[in-house]
This record gives structure tokens, C-alpha cells and sequence, in this order.
């Protein structure tokens, strides 16, 4: 009767473990989506906006969350490129999403930018426009060439014919933002909307139209993402009326008519 008994405490053990091994075969793996979220990989400068978004499409989708990443925009490709989990991708530039063409859906033009001078609050260096930053008496800091802000910011430089020694090359405008806010750098070049974003510690200085340039706003799902409805539910978030209004209160201008 014992030795029953132990037999059937062990097959019901082993019954027991195998289904709780077949149980954990539905979980998600590590860093994927699941149904109850998505991840959003986008511009460093869409921060404070998409942060914005983030809650009003949990609200609209059942709770779904929104996980973001953000970075530079070439930071950003090469992740996709190397398989990292993202159901969307928006980019503050054309080039870095023609980088990942293969790999996402087709990309819609959702917002424009364009360039300002980010000074400390009060300006105290006097900062007037893009011909001072070559003051060899200015600290200035700027976006490394490879992240849009930073090409953008070149083309800047290059039409108003003036040279710059940054003293440091950043990986995102929001750092460039901070560097200035605390006084490390005394001046830099990023997009309107960081200036707006960066509150009480920088204030800005307007590029003239004829030496500024207009970055555009590519967004578009990512082929591999497991939740395809959700990521273009947040696309579509963002191309909407209510998406654009959350953009044009932190600055950022509608996409370029063609």
C-alpha cells in the first residue's frame, strides 16, 4: 500500500512539473513585446512629447503600455539592424530610416524641426547667432556628425559660411541640452522643440530662416514586431489630430507639404 502511495505521489510530481515546463514555453522571452505593451523606439528629441502620447494611447488601447527607447536615430537603426525588440521606430531624419527600409513597414511623415541656438538661461555669453559660436571664446557643443541634429547642424554652419570648434560631439541633442543647462558648455546647436524642452535652465536663440534647416520626422511598425495592431495603432496615434496637437505644443512644426 506504501509503496502505491509513492508511486502515485511521484506521477502526479512529474505530471505536475512537465505541465509547468510547458506553461513556461508560452511566456514571452526576455526584452520581447507582449500583449499588454509595446516598444517604441524613437528620437531623442521626441521625448517629452511621445511621453505625452504614451499615456493617452494606454488609455484608448485597453491598457496597453508604451515602453520607449530613446536615442539618437542612428543608435536607434543599428539596434533594429541587430534585432533588438521594437514594434515602432521613429526617426528624426529620412536617412536612418532608409537604413532599416527592409525591416519596417512604410514609413509616414509625421513632423518637421528645425534648428536653434540653446544658450544658458539669460544668455549670459551674449549669444546673438551662428557667427558667434566661432568665437574662439565660447564653448560650444554640438551633435556628433553621424546623428541627424548634428548633419543638420553642419549644413547649418556650412550655409552661413562660419566655422566652429565644438570642445565636445554629442550622441543625442538632449545631452547637448544638459551640457548647456549646467554650465559646462556655453553655448550649442540643436532643434527648436529641445530649447522648449529644456524649461527653466536654457533659453534660445532663433536661426535665421536663410541659414536654418528643416528636419523631417519619418515613423513607421517594425516587420518583426509580434504585435503589428498595436504598433500601427500608435502610429496612427501620432499622425492623427490629437498626436499632431501634443507635437505642436512642444514645438514641433507639421510635415513639409509636398
Amino acid at each position: 500500500m506504501l509503496r502505491s502511495w509513492i508511486r502515485s505521489a511521484v506521477v502526479l510530481l512529474v505530471a505536475a512539473m512537465l505541465a509547468a515546463a510547458c506553461g513556461s514555453d508560452d511566456q514571452p522571452s526576455a526584452g520581447s513585446s507582449t500583449s499588454t505593451e509595446i516598444k517604441v523606439f524613437a528620437a531623442a528629441s521626441l521625448t517629452a512629447a511621445f511621453n505625452e502620447l504614451g499615456p493617452q494611447f494606454t488609455a484608448a488601447n485597453g491598457g496597453t503600455k508604451v515602453i520607449f527607447n530613446f536615442a539618437g536615430s542612428q543608435a536607434l537603426a543599428t539596434q533594429i539592424q541587430q534585432g533588438a525588440p521594437a514594434d515602432v521606430f521613429a526617426s528624426a531624419d529620412t536617412t536612418n530610416m532608409d537604413k532599416v527600409k527592409d525591416l519596417v513597414g512604410t514609413p509616414q511623415v509625421f513632423a518637421s524641426n528645425q534648428l536653434q541656438i540653446v544658450v544658458e538661461k539669460g544668455n549670459p555669453k551674449g549669444v546673438k547667432g551662428l557667427d558667434d559660436l566661432a568665437s574662439g571664446e565660447l564653448m560650444v557643443v554640438v551633435p556628433a556628425p553621424e546623428v541627424p541634429a548634428g548633419r543638420y547642424a553642419q549644413q547649418a554652419l556650412d550655409q552661413a559660411g562660419i566655422i566652429v570648434k565644438p570642445v565636445s560631439q554629442e550622441d543625442n541633442v538632449k545631452e547637448v541640452v544638459t551640457k548647456v543647462g549646467l554650465g559646462e558648455a556655453d553655448a550649442g546647436i540643436v532643434y527648436t522643440t529641445d530649447v522648449t524642452a529644456g524649461g527653466d535652465t536654457v533659453d534660445g536663440v532663433d536661426i535665421p530662416a536663410d541659414q536654418n534647416v528643416t528636419a523631417t520626422y519619418p515613423i513607421a511598425t517594425v516587420k518583426a514586431s509580434s504585435n503589428q495592431a498595436k504598433a500601427q495603432a500608435f502610429m496612427d496615434l501620432v499622425l492623427s489630430s490629437q498626436g499632431q496637437q501634443v507635437l505642436e505644443s512642444y514645438g514641433f512644426l507639421p510635415p513639409p507639404t509636398s
